[in-house]
């Protein structure tokens, strides 16, 4: 009986012991996992250390970034120089975006609208014509101002009339035909470097040469490198002197290019260097590998189909 107590606490005292050796291996095998090359590997120090540079990157990209605090107004030299020479001549207008382009031509408005006399405000695109309606309108009230585009009128015997260039070319072609004259003493053609567009470059060429002499062109510009070339044809076609106002320097107001990531996560488009962000080329790397592993499988699916149904085919 003693024996076979004995011998029925053994099998307990072997599993405890068992037991207590394997826990003694899991514990060393985890040590020699986390101490493994392959562990470091997983987390290597690197990671953590460009994660660290990105976040300062990102910190210095949006530094600085919000409203400036509020201070009284004052023209720039080129914008009271631009305003004085319309009195008398067309003016074409290059400076950096940002730097007031659109306040000349605000003032300008402003000056004929109380004198009684009307404008046209031109732009290639439907969106900037809606934004400008709008601002135009907050600025002059609702009354005094129109819009003229492909898929909206509004108020369209307004004194000041917001369009898309080709609508105001579209009524200089009408009044030729009619016989009558356009209604207006200023013409903005805003983003005036369309001119050398391949497809609508004809609508601003055709915008200047049609328009009256007695009209006067206020041209807008950020992009334009040869601006007195430009000057001297408007002046050969139109036969009204076209001076050139020019700001020089950079933009006031710098652009900072940052990336989106599919996440939501935001980076510096750019290194130090000027160079693109190398995170944002490994990421660009990784989606193009991706992508041909999945026109690969893609493929091969498409030859299994077909040589599968080949063969039963020939089967039949």
């Amino acid at each position: 009986m003693a024996r076979r107590r004995v011998n029925n606490r053994r099998p307990e005292r072997d599993e405890k012991r068992q037991n207590e050796r394997s826990e003694g291996g899991r514990h060393k095998s985890a040590d020699r996992r986390s101490k493994s090359p392959r562990a470091e590997r997983a987390e290597p120090p690197s990671t953590q250390g460009r994660a660290r540079a990105m976040t300062r990157e990102l910190r210095r990209l949006l530094e600085g970034i919000g409203q400036p605090a509020p201070a009284p107004f004052k023209p720039d030299p080129f914008q009271l120089e631009a305003l004085a020479a319309l009195e008398y001549e067309d003016v074409l207008v290059t400076a950096p975006t940002g730097s007031g382009k659109t306040w000349i031509a605000r003032e300008e408005i402003r000056r004929l609208l109380a004198a009684g006399r009307r404008a046209w405000y031109t732009s290639p695109l439907k969106a900037l014509t809606n934004s400008k309606y709008t601002e135009f309108s907050a600025e002059f009230g609702v009354e005094q101002v129109g819009i003229l585009t492909g898929d909206r009128k509004e108020n369209a015997d307004a004194p000041l009339i917001v369009g898309t260039t080709e609508i105001y070319r579209n009524q200089l072609f009408d009044s030729l035909r009619s016989g009558t004259n356009i209604r207006a003493d200023l013409v903005v053609l805003d983003e005036a470097h369309y001119l050398a567009d391949e497809d609508r470059g004809h609508v601003w060429e055709e915008a200047i040469i049609l328009s009256p002499k007695r009209i006067r062109l206020l041209l807008l510009s950020a992009t334009i490198g040869n601006a007195e070339e430009f000057a001297a044809w408007m002046e050969e076609v139109r036969g009204v002197r076209c001076g050139v106002v020019a700001r020089p320097g950079a933009r006031p107001v710098p652009l900072r290019a940052a990336f989106l990531y599919p996440d939501g996560g935001l980076a510096p488009l750019l290194d130090e260097r000027g160079g693109l962000n190398p995170e944002i080329t490994r990421l660009m790397e990784r989606e193009r590998t991706a992508r041909r592993e999945r026109d690969e499988r893609r493929q091969g699916g498409r030859t299994w189909r077909s040589r599968r149904g080949g063969g039963g085919g020939g089967a039949r």
